[in-house]
């Protein structure tokens, strides 16, 4: 018995027999001709056909993903289409062809060289590199093929692969993991890949348990040879024996239907974080106590205009009907900085992070998107469920936008009394994203009901480092006490009352509210809520009820007290750094 390790990327095991992927087998080039040799137009012909082709094949994709993980992950192949329309690289390839170099050769060439800019960025940018590969070998498919109106489709069957196989693979592109059974698929396992690139976080929305970045002492593993896939512990077991195995919950944990309290009877809400239609019913499934953060980009995605105040209101009205009783945080348009929506035409930024997103564009170039949301969402509150809607409002930083955004909502309201239009004015919070909401809380929770932490921007924007850029990720970590405070703080704030005279809630729906680990220290905290990917749930919701609040709040003001993450790591009982 060997152990491989690695990155852990979805936190499931499985057991199952290696089978080895190896898509570049077929993408063997022919040997390069001479220039004088190559009719440059006709090859120019054949690169715009594989291009066609390329793109039909990545919105084929785009649709797949979007039934199958949703909208926000699916999002992934409209940077696709941008690399594959990028001007210039398809001059640079149209030049290398005019210099008389065949069509299959000069994507080679010139998408190898954007390959390797990517990789020589720092840390989840570079693992943008696997995106740049899936458009070559899309276009390479068409290029090699007998067909020229072939099709830039899967090069084999990896969608059908037979029961309880563990993936073996250099790496695996968004396209190939997409297309993957999660009922066949025991675990994956890749030489590289990182747990930010877009095949893992595709893995985790399949809820196939993954460990990415073994490195070479995986091309050892032959196929057929058992495996146990950890994607916990970021371990790949060789041929585990029977206590290895006995001892790995290879099962997904059973749903807990039930909401839970600590040990001492204080109820805690663990809801999911949904980024499309496609992910309600498995939230519910798995137990999740509502929806803690409806991501509504999705409508926005795949297509050529926004979506009407009705496709707003169904998909909204589907989320309450699969919990009726309970509640539903949806977020508003949250687009701008890492996120594009290519038919508004935004201004490029030279910092977009710290630019227009969020709230701050709701309330400004788009406020006729931002109203036309709104009306959609006072609609659905006042359905069968609706009374379960919660409102909030992303990347607050000053009172007036929440003042303004209020208004914007007392408006709507108006309108749509004075129309004769059933309607409700849900709950209203705001995603606390950045220190100055968290030095605001207290004045947040005067006009608003409920406040929602989003811990990967508010480490990002505490700490002034790119959450993108591995070369600070030793700053990027919302252990840091600096981060801890800012949480601290904001769960402070709610201890106070509302506008309406009832205790506003606090919430946290970031990465860290999925890690058990930290749940009982986000307990001690003083959290209402925890909200996160529907696979982690369970795992939470079962740690919730062996917490007594006492130990969690003296365990949190120890951590307050520390003056490095590694002192926070060390009275949390973690692990290295």
């Amino acid at each position: 018995m060997r152990v491989l390790t690695g990155v852990g990327s979805t936190p499931l095991s499985g057991v199952g027999a290696a089978r080895w992927y190896r898509p570049e087998a077929d993408l063997t080039l022919p040997d390069r001709p001479d220039p004088s040799a190559v009719d440059a137009e006709a090859e120019l012909a054949r690169f715009g056909d594989a291009r066609d082709a390329a793109r039909e094949a990545i919105r084929d994709a785009r649709d797949w993903a979007a039934e199958r993980v949703g909208g926000e992950e699916a999002a992934v192949f409209e940077a696709h289409e941008q690399f594959l329309d990028d001007p210039e690289l398809v001059e640079d390839i149209e030049a290398t062809i005019g210099d008389g170099t065949p069509a299959e050769h000069a994507v080679s060439d010139r998408f190898a060289a954007a390959v390797e800019q990517f990789e020589a960025l720092e840390g989840p940018m570079a693992e943008r590199a696997d995106d740049l590969r899936d458009v070559r070998d899309r276009l390479l498919r068409v290029l090699l093929s007998a067909d020229a109106g072939a099709v830039a489709d899967r090069p084999d069957a990896i969608g059908d692969l037979p029961a309880g196989t563990v993936l073996l693979a250099e790496r695996l592109t968004p396209s190939d993991t997409a297309e993957l059974d999660p009922d066949a698929v025991a675990g994956i396992a890749t030489v590289a890949g990182g747990r930010t690139a877009h095949a893992a976080i595709i893995a985790r929305s399949l809820s196939i348990p993954a460990v990415v970045g073994v490195g070479e002492r995986l091309r050892e593993i032959a196929d057929g040879t058992e495996l146990l896939v950890d994607g916990a512990d970021g371990r790949v077991v060789v041929d585990p024996d029977a206590a290895t195995r006995e001892g790995a919950d290879t099962d997904a944990p059973p749903a807990v239907t039930e909401r839970v309290s600590t040990a001492d009877g204080r109820p805690i809400e663990v809801a999911a974080n949904v980024g499309s239609e496609a992910e309600i019913a498995p939230a519910a499934d798995r137990g999740a106590d509502g929806i803690g953060l409806f991501r509504t980009e999705f409508l926005f995605y795949d297509r050529e205009a926004p979506p009407t105040e009705e496709e707003q209101h169904e998909a909204v009205t589907a989320a309450l009907s699969a919990f009726p009783d309970d509640r539903v945080v949806v977020r508003t348009l949250d687009i701008g900085g890492d996120k594009r929506v290519p038919y508004l035409d935004l201004p490029e930024e030279t910092n977009p992070f710290l630019g227009r997103r969020g709230i701050r564009l709701s309330l400004d170039e788009h406020r006729d998107l931002f109203e036309t949301q709104l009306r959609a969402l006072l609609r659905a509150a006042a359905t069968e469920g609706g009374e379960g809607l919660a409102v909030m409002f992303p990347l607050v930083s000053r009172i007036e936008e929440v003042e303004a955004a209020v208004s914007a909502v007392e408006s709507v309201a108006a309108d749509l009394d004075g129309e004769g239009v059933e309607h409700a004015v849900p709950e209203l919070g705001a995603m606390v994203e950045t220190p100055a909401a968290a030095f605001l809380a207290d004045r947040l929770v005067d006009r608003l009901d409920f406040l929602s932490i989003g811990t990967n921007d508010l480490a990002q924007y505490v700490m002034a480092a790119d959450r993108e850029n591995d070369g600070v990720a030793a700053y990027h970590d919302p252990l840091h006490p600096a981060v801890l405070r800012a949480i601290d703080r904001t769960a402070s704030a709610t201890e106070g009352t509302d506008a309406a005279g009832t205790d506003a809630w606090v919430g946290m729906c970031g990465e860290m509210a999925g890690d058990p680990e930290l749940t009982e220290l986000l307990v001690g905290l003083g959290l209402d809520e925890l909200s996160m990917s529907a696979v982690t749930a369970p795992a939470v919701k079962e740690r919730v009820r062996e917490i007594d609040s006492a130990e969690a709040s003296a365990l949190a003001d120890e951590a307050l007290a520390c003056e490095t993450r590694a002192e926070v790591r060390d009275v949390l009982g973690l692990d290295g750094e």
